[in-house]
């Protein structure tokens, strides 16, 4: 019998990248720097200390193994009133699995806030927005983006110590290098090139943004839903909120639904489908 309030790395895997995914906490005890972990995609750091979270959010909490300390921190979670569930097997056995993992190294410092602060162009079409969703999904959950004038974007960067993408200038990790493009390098760059949806999904992107469309047969939609906001949208914000429900249901389709196909007739209940004549 499965044990109480734990959760499979499998089942948790299919939760992550989903808006209503959980919130992953890794608990663990840094007994090295952190810059040399590997987390689980769309995880943050959480010391039991700092535990201050909503009450309507599901949480899993993950140390190193699964044991006395995220099932401590799980326990007190729960008795506040928060859905919280224990990884089972915690970081080793995700590990073990050869399951994705991000390395800590590559994500810019947080903030006072626990966020990771990301800073890019305004006025964004598709990159733009596709790059927030894939760390807001897969990252960090609490990111936070600044959308500023192109020749201000590295200046802002250093000022704030925040992660600038989508522009090219000396140390730019996360921007267009040959045919691929920022959602590209981000998807390589942090290990999530596991996600086969991501991988599908990323085509897509890229025939957007490129002026590719022949990459993808979506390619050219996606062009024109990302113009359509752009022109709905003055607020940056705004635009980005709108884009992540865009983007969410493209992972959905590219993850579940790439098979599916629409009819008039196929959707009809059976009984009121036209039945041939004999």
């Amino acid at each position: 019998m499965p044990a109480p309030n734990v959760i499979a790395a499998e089942k948790l895997l299919r939760l992550i990248g989903l808006p209503t995914a959980p919130l992953i906490l890794d608990v663990r005890t840094p007994s090295e720097g952190l810059s040399d972990w590997q987390l689980i995609p769309g995880s943050i750091p959480f010391p039991l200390a700092d535990a201050d979270l909503p009450a309507t959010r599901r949480v899993v909490v993950a140390c190193a193994d699964g044991g006395a300390h995220s099932q401590s921190v799980a326990a007190l979670l729960r008795q506040r009133g928060i859905a919280a569930e224990v990884l089972e097997a915690g970081l080793t056995g995700w590990a073990d699995a050869g399951l994705p993992r991000i390395p800590a190294g590559a994500l810019p410092p947080r903030d006072a806030m626990g966020r990771t602060l990301w800073v890019t162009r305004a006025r964004p079409k598709v990159d733009r927005i596709a790059c927030p969703w894939l760390i807001r999904r897969f990252v960090d959950p609490l990111a936070a983006f600044l959308f500023v004038p192109p020749s201000d974007v590295l200046g802002v960067a250093s000022r704030l110590g925040a992660e600038p993408f989508d522009i090219e200038g000396d140390g730019v990790r996360w921007s267009h290098a040959g045919d691929d493009c920022s959602f590209d390098a981000l998807l390589h760059g942090l290990g999530l090139a596991g996600f086969d949806a991501l991988a599908r999904l990323a085509i897509i992107v890229r025939g957007a943004d490129t002026g590719q469309p022949g990459l993808a047969p979506e390619a050219a939609g996606l062009l024109a839903i990302s113009l359509g906001l752009s022109r709905l949208f003055d607020d940056d914000h705004g635009q980005l909120e709108a884009g992540m429900l865009v983007y969410d249901a493209l992972y959905r389709w590219s993850r579940d639904a790439t098979t599916e196909t629409h009819d008039w007739v196929s959707h009809q209940p059976a009984a009121t489908r036209a039945k041939p004549r004999p």
